[in-house]
This record gives C-alpha cells, structure tokens and sequence, in this order.
C-alpha cells in the first residue's frame, strides 16, 4: 500500500514507456497522486524494443556511473515489491576474440571505478565457467557482476499492475493523447484537462505533439549544436535456445561503443568488420525468460530513417552470436526496429526542460533510459 492522503500533491505523467512509468513509482512511493496518460493503448516504442539491459558495466566514470549504480540499486528494490518485471541478476560477459580486445578489458578493470562496476577479466576456461552456454572459440571476456536483466516486453505492464494494486492513487489512462499544454495542466484529445501540482512530459522520440514548439523554441532540435537526436537500431529474437544463458554477453566491438572503455589500448583495436562498421553495429544477447534470445543491435544517426529493415546487419548479428555460442542458433521467430532520443554535443546525460508553469519536460536518456530510469525520475522529484 502505497502512503496518499486526500491532501496528497499530484502529479501528472505523459508517456506510458519507462520512463513515464518509473516517474509514476517514484511518484508514488513519495505519497503523491499520480495521473499518467498515454497515447497508445500500451507502450510501444524504444521501452519495449530493446534487451531489457540493466548495463552498469559500459558507463562513462563519474555522473554517469553514479546514476547508473542508483538506478540499479532502485531497479532491485522495486523489482523485489513489483512481482513480474524479470528482473534478474548474474551480471554481463564481453567476449575478447582478440589480444587486443583482452588488452582493453585489462586496462578498463584496473582502472579506479572497477570496484564499482564489480568486473573481473576471465580466461577463456573462466568464461565458460562462469556461462557454460558460451561454447565457442575466444580469448577470455570482461565479466560484470553489476550488470542485470528485465523483460522489457512485460515490466511496464507488471509496474502498472503494483501501481494499481497499492490502494487509491494512481490512475492509468491508455488512449489519451496530450495535445495542449496550459500552468500546471495538459488536455487530451477528448476535451478534458489533467491537472496536478507538477507534469511530467516523458514523450521519447516524438519531436512532434505538446513537446514539439517547445523543442524547436530552444533550439534543441537544430543540427551540430548541444541538444537531441533520435537513434534508430535494428535487432531480433529467436525461438527458444536449448541452453542456458547465465549472463547478457556482449562482443568485443561493444569496447567501441562504450565510454567505460575509453583506455589508451583502445586505439590499438583493428577496424571493425566492413559490415559492421557500415552498420555501426555491436553484438548483444540475452536469454529471455521463454529461453529465446534477443540479439542486437545497430545504430543509425541520419534521417530520414528508412521504413525496412537490413538483413545484412542481421546476418553479421546472428553470425557472431553463433559463433560465441559454438552452437547453431534456433530460427529468428521476430525482427523489429526501434528509435530512441538521446542527448548530443553535451556532457548531460539526458534533456530536462521547463516548458511551460508546473511541466517539465525529460527525455533524452539514449540506451541509458531502460537501465537510468529509475535514478532519472528520482532526480525529478528531488
């Protein structure tokens, strides 16, 4: 039971993804009232298309690592109330196919946040100890106890559900669309204004809607400066793998992607494969809870982005999952793209905006948001 009284503030939520949603938790276990809209009858967009990653293990030293451990700390503690979010632990394994590539891991573990991050550089047999489903030909992996899991496809729905079972509080309203600001206030598509002592506007990667002239007014939206760009990435699932997967795993190019990473041995790393460079592609997998896996994923920065899917990308993933696996993987059962908004040009980690008396704008968060969300909301509400 969540603590409100009839006297509670309110606070309006735009946007069911997860960030919307760890806003309403946050919200809630502050004893504040919660209205929260969305416009889709569920979310849709990047909060659900990705691998559900809790990734402490890539974040750059200092602000970003702190919010990451937070949230990571929150993640746990309402996964324990909040039954059906997936959240697991067993941390994260990055596969070292090369000397150069274990060269990095060594230089990122002894650096002074190791501790923090909880990682450890294993020999190719330590590997497959630590994850016996990993039967394929390596050097050794970066191995990340901090690192976690949750089912991106059923957490929003199962956080809901927590918010709804704690008593009176918390209203859920799928099918409304903001589609005016006023102090303090938002109307939907319906005629009827949602009103409370603070909005929180979490509309992801529409540029477009209540958040739009705002965006365009500060400038946030203008190429080459300080502000927002959208992401789009590819990636896939499988049918059921026969083994078990006790760690996400992530490949040796996922060392380019990450700012954890950022060693002077880094330079020393050849160019990636033609097909992955092209794609800017990293491998990631996890085992969903069905046993399937997910894998990605790319990253395209130019719009218009396109309305299909590369299978050339998808060839080079599913390639080196195998590979790592030392197994044949079981057929690709669903293949999707997702775009996310992130911050660009700046040394923030996500966008947080006034718009208007009363509404704050947060968006931004990039590949942070599934895993920072809880720590961003939390910062709102401080």
């Amino acid at each position: 039971m969540f603590p409100v009284t009839d006297t509670s503030e309110r606070v309006v939520i735009v946007g069911g993804g997860i960030l919307g949603t760890m806003h309403a938790v946050l919200a809630r276990r502050r004893g504040l009232a919660v209205t929260h809209l969305e416009r889709e009858p569920e979310g849709r967009g990047a909060s659900v298309r990705n691998f559900g990653l809790v990734w402490v293990s890539g974040r750059r030293a200092g602000p970003e690592l702190a919010l990451a451990l937070r949230a990571r700390e929150l993640w746990e503690s309402i996964a324990a109330d909040a039954d059906g979010t997936g959240f697991r632990t067993g941390g994260s394994l990055t596969i070292a196919s090369s000397d150069a590539e274990l060269a990095v891991m060594r230089e990122a573990a002894a650096l002074p946040d190791a501790k923090l991050r909880e990682v450890e550089v294993l020999t190719d047999d330590e590997v497959r100890s630590a994850n016996p489903a990993l039967r394929g030909d390596f050097l050794g992996g970066l191995w990340c106890k901090a690192d976690a899991i949750v089912e991106p496809r059923v957490a929003l729905p199962a956080l809901r559900a927590w918010l709804a079972s704690g008593g009176p509080g918390y209203e859920w309203l799928p099918g409304h669309e903001a589609v005016e600001l006023a102090g303090r206030g938002v109307r939907d598509q319906f005629g009827q204004w949602h009103r409370g002592d603070l909005v929180v506007l979490c509309t992801g990667a529409n540029y477009t809607g209540v958040a739009g002239p705002h965006l365009a007014a500060t400038g946030a939206l203008a190429a080459g400066g300080a502000g927002l760009r959208r992401v789009r990435l590819q990636m896939l699932q499988t049918l059921p793998f026969p083994g078990k997967l006790t760690t996400s795993v992530a490949d040796g190019d996922s060392l380019r992607y990450y700012p954890a990473y950022d060693v002077p041995s880094l330079a020393a790393l050849p160019p990636q494969a033609a097909l992955a460079a092209e794609n800017r592609a990293q491998l990631l997998m996890v085992q969903r809870l069905d046993g399937s896996l997910t894998i990605g994923d790319t990253h395209e920065y130019d719009e218009p982005f396109g309305f299909d899917v590369d299978e050339g990308a998808y060839d080079h993933l599913l390639a080196r999952a195998a590979a790592l696996l030392g197994a044949e993987l079981p057929r690709v059962q669903r293949r999707w793209a997702g775009v996310y908004s992130e911050v660009t040009g700046t040394t923030d980690l996500y966008h947080r905006s006034d718009v208007a008396p009363g509404v704050v704008l947060v968006t931004g968060p990039g590949g942070r948001g599934m895993t920072c969300s809880p720590a961003i909301a939390e910062e709102t509400f401080q």
